[in-house]
């Protein structure tokens, strides 16, 4: 995919591009990056996919530095982002994690830029922040200056209760570290987590079943983050369909992007 930038309210903002045609729009979560969608984008024939990268994570983690990083606020810097790629009617949007409850907000506050939704392991109503990223926040500064070596070992470990597959969890890691390790790692994500509040995703619930977009849920049923549960409440209040990744866990772009591919496609 080739990498690409543009000066969007102040922010610089990124994202990764390939192909043509139907404008799909991808978002990551934490602690990831664009590069999360690497193995689905391939896989989306006849379709112009853009994975753009949240403010303040990724190769982006700068920008985030005194701004809002908020899920809620990450939703109102993708809108300005889709307008100014040109995307003003609309794209399907696909989100995973924190991406996910992005995708939700966008849909209730700019339904004009929704074409589609697609869900897969991602955050909603109260799923969140989970247990692991609330021990991030409570442990503040400690967690700040954490060495490098042990912020490696803590990433790679959590990274690896996501995946079930070993190979795919090890390359996450090769991708995605290398953008904490340039900036200021532990600080990095400690800020990150700071910034999450399921309030974000709680001020729009009630909206989620009176929105009239088509929507898929693609969902690893042994994913500890985010139960199945949730993905089940999503499908149903959206009008949807759900298909579970028997065995998967959260990281499912991943591990196993060929449903997410095939669940994105049927809405192109």
């Amino acid at each position: 995919m080739q990498s690409r930038s543009a000066e969007v309210e102040g922010i610089k903002m990124r994202w990764e591009e390939e192909g043509s045609g139907a404008p799909v729009v991808l978002v990551h979560g934490i602690p990831t990056s664009p590069r999360l969608w690497r193995h689905v984008v391939p896989r989306l024939e006849g379709a112009r996919s853009l994975a753009w990268e949240m403010v303040g994570y990724g190769g982006s983690i700068e920008e985030g530095v005194g701004r809002d990083i908020s899920v809620g606020r990450q939703a109102e810097y993708l809108a300005s982002w889709m307008r100014e790629a040109g995307l003003e009617s609309g794209a399907v949007v696909c989100g995973h994690d924190l991406g996910g409850g992005v995708a939700q907000i966008l849909a209730v506050r700019h339904p004009e830029l929704v074409r589609g939704l697609v869900l897969t392991n991602c955050i909603s109503y109260d799923s969140w922040p989970i247990l692991g990223v609330r021990a991030l926040r409570a442990a503040g500064p400690l967690a700040e200056r954490m060495p490098s070596a042990m912020f490696r070992r803590v990433y790679g470990m959590f990274l690896g209760l996501g995946h079930d597959s070993r190979s795919r969890w090890r390359e996450s890691v090769a991708e995605h570290l290398p953008l904490y390790e340039q900036a200021d790692g532990a600080a990095a994500l400690v800020r990150q987590a700071r910034s999450l509040d399921s309030a974000d995703t709680l001020a729009v619930a009630d909206e989620l079943p009176r929105l009239d977009v088509p929507a898929r849920v693609v969902w690893g049923v042994a994913d500890s983050f985010q139960p199945i549960g949730y993905g089940y409440r999503l499908a149903y209040e959206l009008g949807g369909t759900l298909e579970r990744v028997e065995g998967g866990r959260h990281f499912t772009p991943e591990d196993h992007p060929e449903p997410i591919a095939r669940a994105i496609s049927s809405l192109l």
